[in-house]
């Protein structure tokens, strides 16, 4: 690495900031770019890891930016937000239909309030000069019926955390070129204080291990670790800190994700400053095997999960006409029913959160992947979660179990009275098989279940807009490629689509549509091209659909359009089922009215 070259640290609060700071750093031969994603707190532990060593000043942004200024003296540049940033954001809320409002600190709000004068816009804006204040602002917006924000990193993860929508303003590449050009210039001012500390960190990565030293404050200030686990070790590190500081000396072991780490802890004084340092190395620790199908998880996985998901970004569970968190806190099983792809998976991680019992771990019974091995650990075992208390237990894909399968574990879960001792969620996808909807009604009868019948996609078309331009706007975030929205008639052939495989396939088609989009807008031929490649595939594998031993057999050729192509499999599917229309609807996975349409 050139001596010459000043070592910027970039803590993003989004992915698609790190790839725009990552290609501008590509573009220049005086600076050397370490970035890294992290919003908040996280950004700060990020920050505390990495001063201490290879970093001459930090770029990042916002609320994480004035965090991090308060726990180093390493010089720190704020990534700006200009007004060019503000009005691509506007650009991309005006496929939303519902009722919204700018939301951020002073310096956003002074440009958002210019934007609204020039575009004689009546988008109404808050200012807030605190997270506190901008939890109460988000309360009092959510109780005038606003549904989404366009705001900062803070505020949008407040938003969503109270089930608002939200749009973050992203920083352009403008903007992130002149943090990195003030970046240089400070560095030229104290270069000459970077070197006293070298000599130190030189002797300690001479050891050979691994090694990690904090302050008495529990504050990293120098790091060599090389493994994966950094965040968990860190975490543990820092629980044995007081222990350190009183001992003086003394060794730990810890397994951590099939490692065995060896850890020996020291004390040292420097100008009267205590410090605690660790060294350790790790090996691959004995494995007994994993049980395929049984999973826990904790809340902060599972918080984590939902909330990054594709129906959190869309927020498609609030607008569900069930009252989730009353459901959750009734004491009986829940059925989660649904076509495949409909999100009964994330319904249950939001029950969960909804739950007393979600500081206790959830579980994951996975009826299509649970293996013999899994069978019998649950059914012999004294480990079974099974035998537990307080837990919130989750038996997804019912129907992937054999029917005798499925009826002795339902005799199990009654012998043992489960659903009393824990809180039961059961997920089930539609089907026409008479054994599956046979098992899935004797489990909601004899268990008491109540249900949660998850709509499919076709029957929501009215929030494929609002749906496009949230998602599209979370896509925005990771990538370089910032799409403002849909064409109206790009939209109008979503909503046309049947979406035989709901949300999952529907997130499918967004992604791609924003990945080949080479334009501010999505076109309707580039949604046409994707739906007709979506008809094909669906053409070709409709015999995995259909209960018999006959098979679909279709000629498709480049000048078939979409409504040829969907007419050809419906004629084709009502041939094998003798001309009935409710079979073949079925099959299809679309309304009888919706095969009708396709048919004129």
């Amino acid at each position: 690495m050139s001596q010459n070259k000043v070592k910027i640290l970039g803590i993003a609060p989004y992915e698609g900031m790190k790839s725009t700071m990552t290609r501008i750093a590509s573009q220049r031969d005086d600076i050397d770019l370490n970035v890294f994603v992290g919003d908040l707190n996280e950004g700060v532990e990020i920050a505390k890891r990495n001063i201490g060593s290879n970093c001459d000043v930090i770029i990042s942004r916002g609320g994480t930016a004035q965090m991090i200024s308060k726990i180093t003296e390493i010089p720190l540049i704020e990534i700006s937000i200009s007004v060019y940033d503000i009005l691509r954001t506007i650009k991309l809320a005006e496929n939303y239909s519902e009722k919204y409002a700018i939301v951020g600190y002073p310096a956003i709000i002074t440009s958002a309030q210019l934007l609204c004068d020039v575009l004689q816009s009546n988008i109404d804006h808050f200012t807030i000069h605190s997270k506190e204040e901008a939890n109460e602002t988000l309360k009092m917006l959510k109780a005038q019926g606003y549904k989404m924000v366009l705001s900062d990193m803070i505020t949008t993860t407040l938003a969503k955390r109270m089930g608002m929508n939200a749009i973050l303003i992203t920083s352009g590449e403008e903007s992130i070129k002149s943090a990195i050009d003030q970046a240089v210039k400070l560095y030229k001012s104290y270069i000459h204080v970077k070197e006293d500390n070298k000599f130190l960190e030189e002797i300690i990565r001479g050891n050979g291990d691994n090694v990690i030293v904090f302050d008495n404050n529990s504050n990293i200030i120098f790091d060599s670790i090389t493994s994966d686990d950094i965040e968990t070790i860190t975490d543990l590190l820092r629980s044995e800190i007081p222990n350190t500081l009183k001992l003086g000396n003394h060794k730990l072991y810890k397994t951590i994700n099939e490692n065995l780490f060896t850890i020996q802890g020291r004390k040292i004084l420097n100008q009267d400053r205590e410090y605690a340092v660790y060294y350790f190395r790790y090996d691959k620790a004995p494995s007994t095997g994993q049980l395929n199908g049984i999973n826990y998880y904790n809340k902060a996985q599972v918080e984590d999960s939902f909330f990054n998901s594709f129906f959190s970004i869309i927020n498609t569970t609030s607008k569900n006409h069930y009252d989730i968190e009353q459901l959750s806190l009734n004491k009986s099983p829940i059925m989660l029913t649904g076509e495949v792809g409909t999100g009964k998976s994330q319904m249950a991680n939001l029950l969960y959160t909804y739950h007393p019992y979600s500081n206790n771990p959830m579980v994951n019974i996975d009826c299509g992947l649970l293996n013999e091995k899994g069978l019998k650990f649950l059914t012999t075992n004294t480990n079974s979660p099974l035998l537990d208390k307080s837990n919130v237990i989750f038996i997804s894909d019912l129907h992937k179990l054999s029917e005798k399968s499925a009826l002795d574990l339902l005799s199990l879960i009654r012998d043992l009275v489960l659903h009393k001792r824990n809180k039961l969620i059961i997920s089930c996808v539609n089907t026409s098989d008479e054994s599956k909807l046979a098992v899935r009604l004797e489990y909601m009868n004899k268990l008491q279940c109540s249900n949660i019948h998850m709509d499919p996609l076709r029957e929501k078309i009215e929030e494929i807009p609002d749906a496009s331009s949230l998602y599209l706007g979370n896509l925005n975030l990771n990538t370089t490629n910032q799409v403002l929205g849909f064409d109206s008639d790009a939209i109008a052939l979503l909503q046309e689509y049947d979406w035989p495989y709901n949300y999952t396939q529907f997130k499918r088609v967004l992604n791609e549509l924003s990945l080949i989009t080479t334009t501010p807008y999505i076109t309707k031929d580039n949604v046409k091209s994707i739906l007709q490649k979506e008809t094909a595939v669906l053409a070709n594998s409709s015999s995995a659909q259909i209960d018999s031993e006959d098979t679909i057999h279709l000629k498709l050729d480049a000048s078939m359009t979409l409504d040829d192509i969907s007419k050809e499999v419906i004629k084709r599917c009502l041939k094998l089922n003798n001309d009935n229309l409710t079979t073949t609807a079925k099959q299809l996975g679309i309304s009888r009215t919706t095969l009708w349409r396709h048919l004129k």
